[in-house]
């Protein structure tokens, strides 16, 4: 994620990284593995600073999983701290 952040720059505004421990019933497995967040202003913001990056950002992943990325862009609609 540090390189992730240093190429973004700006246009990240932050991320996080969740560890799926668990399903939603008893004994259940998580659905995945591992979830990252990348917080940008805008899907402008998101395209500005991952889409040069691209290759190399995606490239990197098979070197902590075996298991195929899912892209997702959403919208916060709701954030609490």
């Amino acid at each position: 994620m540090p390189m992730v952040k240093a190429r973004m720059g700006s246009a990240l505004k932050f991320y996080a990284v969740e560890n799926g421990v668990a399903g939603g019933s008893p004994g259940d497995s998580a659905t995945y593995v591992v979830v990252a967040h990348l917080h940008c202003d805008s899907i402008d913001d998101f395209q500005r600073g991952f889409g040069p990056h691209t290759q190399e950002i995606m490239g990197d992943i098979p070197n902590y999983t075996d298991q195929a990325p899912v892209v997702q862009i959403s919208e916060v609609l709701v954030e609490k701290g």
